[in-house]
């Protein structure tokens, strides 16, 4: 291995936990409004943060989810001035093919953990051997452990430059990508700065994105009166979520102080995501909320994705899509006939596509089971 690659051990101070312990127990709460305790029209409710502020001070054990996380092989290295953090977990499989997997907002390296299993040791999982992976999960620049950022101008453009010379770093030169949402968009400029590289791209999408329609992707001709509605009250909805996003790309400054200084505002801003945007039948457990969590408060990230969403709305070119002739594939969760009709493919670019009523905008945290099943199948069309 290259020995610019550094082995890395995730070693949280113990003085680190009494603060965040310290400032929990010191958390000034707003004033009660009455009726408004369990509802979520106004973001998160108050009693569900109070009930998991109190369960992440006095009942999760972050000992114990730290020395699982350092099961998993974690490396830093340098590029392009900036610390990236990875997990390159490698197959018993010496044909195995190399996959890139990149994060998303506002999870971390953490949201592909029990994927990781299944894709690089699938005859140990009861599968096909043939369907092996090499995984490569970097944190993107500024989160978590690849921190502090070293510079202003981290957009997806100059991330997937910087993956592309981790994956270089170690020795594979062809590989496959994967992600969704900002992993998505980096997924995407992968494929288009480096397309001799890349053997096959697949990104994962659900209902979530129908709000987007009319504002981030294209509304498409032809939908029913019905349709019309349905579409009507997904970007109602998306309306009321989405303020994390304009603030993040407009001023993020302020907030980014708070989330840099209060765990609770830190927990706030990511369980409310987590819950809002995941199926309800598949919601994220308590403990990788708190996890995330986390991760992001003792590392000081939280401004990272203010930092990340800035970028990319003042860059010239943001860098999103994929128009490079890279075979490429997608996935959507908690899907129907309106999801598919809006975000399905509208021609046959993709080689791979498949949509599940499961699963929601986390398929590797929800349903990872389908998530894997996927990877492999687009990839094993590739191989044959």
């Amino acid at each position: 291995m290259c020995t610019d690659i550094i082995p890395f051990r995730i070693q949280i101070a113990q003085a680190d936990l009494d603060d965040l312990h310290d400032r929990l127990a010191r958390t000034r709460s707003p004033y009660p409004v009455p009726g408004a305790g369990s509802e979520w029209d106004q973001g998160i409710p108050p009693a569900y943060l109070h009930e998991l502020a109190g369960y992440w001070a006095g009942g999760f054990d972050w000992r114990a989810h730290e020395a699982r996380l350092n099961t998993f092989p974690q490396f830093v290295t340098e590029i392009d001035g900036q610390t990236i953090h990875f997990l390159h977990i490698r197959s018993p499989e010496p044909d195995a093919t190399p996959l890139l997997l990149n994060h998303s907002y506002p999870t971390s390296f953490v949201e592909f953990l029990e994927a990781t299993g299944p894709l690089t040791d699938p005859r140990a999982h009861g599968a096909d051997p043939a369907d092996a992976f090499h995984v490569v999960i970097p944190s993107l620049p500024g989160f978590v452990f690849s921190s502090p950022l070293s510079a202003r101008g981290w957009n997806l453009e100059r991330t997937a430059m910087a993956f592309g010379r981790l994956m270089t770093l170690l020795g594979y030169e062809r590989f496959g990508v994967e992600g969704g949402d900002l992993g998505a968009g980096v997924t995407g400029r992968v494929t288009m700065l480096m397309p001799d590289r890349v053997i096959g791209a697949h990104t994962h999408g659900d209902r979530l994105q129908l709000g987007m329609a009319g504002e981030d992707l294209p509304v498409p001709d032809g939908l029913s009166r019905e349709e019309h509605a349905g579409l009507e009250a997904a970007q109602r909805s998306w309306s009321q979520m989405k303020g994390y996003k304009v603030l993040h790309s407009t001023a993020p400054n302020a907030l980014s102080a708070g989330l840099a200084d209060s765990p609770i505002l830190q927990l706030a801003w990511i369980a409310e995501k987590f819950v809002q945007w995941a199926n309800p039948a598949t919601p994220i457990s308590r403990e990788d909320v708190l996890i995330t969590a986390s991760l992001y408060w003792f590392t000081r990230t939280g401004p990272a994705a203010g930092d990340f969403y800035w970028e990319l709305a003042h860059a010239d070119n943001p860098g999103w899509g994929n128009t490079s002739g890279v075979p490429r594939a997608s996935s959507l969760f908690y899907s129907d006939p309106l999801v598919r009709k809006v975000l399905g493919p509208g021609d046959d670019s993709d080689v791979f596509f498949r949509e599940h009523a499961q699963g929601g905008h986390f398929p590797a945290f929800e349903v990872p089971g389908l998530f894997v099943d996927d990877v492999r199948a687009f990839f094993r069309t590739l191989r044959d």
